[in-house]
């Protein structure tokens, strides 16, 4: 039976992925004379139209995927600021720019991203900048600014601007002359070489790869935030980690995936949004669901242009009320004192739930009355002031298919370590799921010997009017 439906993920995940690209040949591009608002229309319809072909040919595409891209040996870089790192980082910070029709928040961004972090932070950093654009008074004027505004981080080697091209590469689908192209499939395509060209340089210069777009305000001490989900991921499988809920920024990948990244962007001459094809490599690559950390550290700066609210899907952050924790059951194998019951754990109030000696394998499992659509799972633990007392190792898994005997679900699913003792998470399900939640479980993943205090399980769950 496990074979079996093993078999069934597998093809499900290759049907995806061919859906996604196999598009008819007379749907290759959308004609000028269309306004942008039919062809958001076409886009979205060639999206939900593109037919399945055979696994054979999926099969190919993910062989050809893990062949660095013959494109990209002939890629040319200039330096405009600045000099490589001369040790490897922990992560780098890739933006990508060019002129936009409303402004440009790019100095602002940085500004943003300088002042949001510590000298420590920073030194585990490169913030590499692509200027893509071409015209070279915009160029010449922008790589001024930068220069002047952030001269002590290009000398101390923790800011690079580069302008890089390949334009003397063959591309896919003829990506170096888009005149025959509407105007959202050539932004798509410059969009697409653009990010090629920034991961490409960035390959070597980190272990992580962080992507965020030239207009994003960063929180305070966002760095240390990824820092530490870092740590605690960093045994787990992972594709795509999500610091934000915008489509492109907060997205931080392995740079020992940039590689097969970027021959997979240039194995299609589909002119689509880039996030689509992130999503279609994170499915590829066998992480279903996306990983989405709450609450977000990047937020757009500015307004859209009519141009890309058309070209790009409105992006609006995600509010949440307060938890709504459903009826449920709290069951547990640790020892508590007396007259402290697990339930404390779940109630809303400032009871928690405090045992003493925590031993690996142990357990505190939420059990739903009643399975729900839950879209976001918070677990504190440790004193809220001191700090003190929190789990060192542990994680959250989410359980399916209710057992009879209200002990617990046949079914378990990580949604994650907890990071410093907390963990703040989106939930989200495959697509066409419908599949609801029934248990919340918290794992005790090594000993420990002190109290643990579990403060507060905060769940929220989707209402009626999101479903519909």
């Amino acid at each position: 039976m496990h074979h079996c439906l093993w078999r069934y993920i597998i093809v499900a995940v290759s049907l995806i992925f061919l859906n996604f690209f196999l598009q008819k040949n007379n749907e290759e591009h959308l004609t000028y004379n269309l306004s942008l608002q039919e062809e958001k229309k076409k886009t979205l319809w060639q999206l939900s139209e593109k037919q399945i072909s055979s696994e054979q040919n999926h099969l190919a595409t993910f062989k050809d995927m893990q062949k660095p891209s013959p494109l990209l040996q002939r890629a040319s870089y200039k330096f405009l600021a600045g000099s490589p790192p001369q040790e490897k980082k922990l992560l780098t910070v890739g933006i990508s720019s060019e002129q936009h029709l409303h402004g440009s928040y790019l100095l602002d961004t940085l500004q943003s991203l300088f002042q949001a972090s510590s000298e420590p932070e920073l030194n585990c950093i490169v913030v590499l900048v692509h200027l893509s654009d071409p015209d070279p008074e915009w160029l010449s004027q922008t790589v001024a600014n930068i220069s002047s505004l952030f001269k002590p981080h290009i000398e101390a080697q923790k800011l690079l601007v580069i302008h890089g091209g390949l334009s003397d590469s063959p591309l896919p689908g003829d990506l170096n002359n888009v005149s025959h192209a509407s105007p959202c499939e050539a932004h798509y395509s410059r969009q697409k070489v653009n990010y090629v060209l920034l991961m490409n340089f960035a390959l070597n210069l980190s272990e992580y790869f962080l992507m965020i777009e030239d207009y994003v305000h960063c929180t305070p001490k966002f760095i240390s935030t990824i820092y530490w989900v870092l740590s605690a991921w960093k045994e787990l499988p992972w594709v795509i980690l999500e610091f934000s809920s915008l489509s492109l920024s907060g997205k931080v990948f392995h740079n020992s995936d940039l590689s097969r990244l970027t021959s997979f962007f240039l194995l299609f001459h589909e002119n689509i949004p880039i996030h689509l094809f992130l999503s279609e490599f994170r499915l590829l690559l066998a992480q279903n669901v996306p990983i989405r950390f709450s609450p977000s550290v990047f937020y757009h700066m500015g307004n859209y242009s009519v141009f890309e609210d058309t070209c790009f899907p409105v992006e609006k952050e995600e509010v949440f009320d307060e938890p709504d924790n459903p009826v449920a059951d709290v069951l547990t194998d640790m020892m508590a004192e007396l007259n402290i019951i697990p339930q404390y754990a779940y109630i809303l109030n400032k009871e928690c739930y405090s045992v003493l000696d925590p031993i690996e394998g142990n357990y505190l499992t939420v059990i739903l009355e009643k399975p729900q659509k839950v879209i976001r799972i918070e677990v504190l633990t440790g004193s809220d002031k001191q700090g003190l007392y929190w789990l060192q190792q542990g994680q959250v898994e989410l359980g399916y298919d209710p057992l009879e005997d209200s002990r617990g679900c046949a079914r378990y699913t990580l949604l994650g370590p907890l990071v410093e003792g907390h963990l703040d998470q989106r939930v989200f399900y495959e697509e066409d799921s419908v599949e609801e939640l029934s248990c919340i479980r918290l794992i005790v993943l090594a000993s420990q010997k002190s109290w643990l205090l579990i403060r507060q399980i905060r769940v929220w769950t989707q209402n009626e009017e999101e479903e519909s």
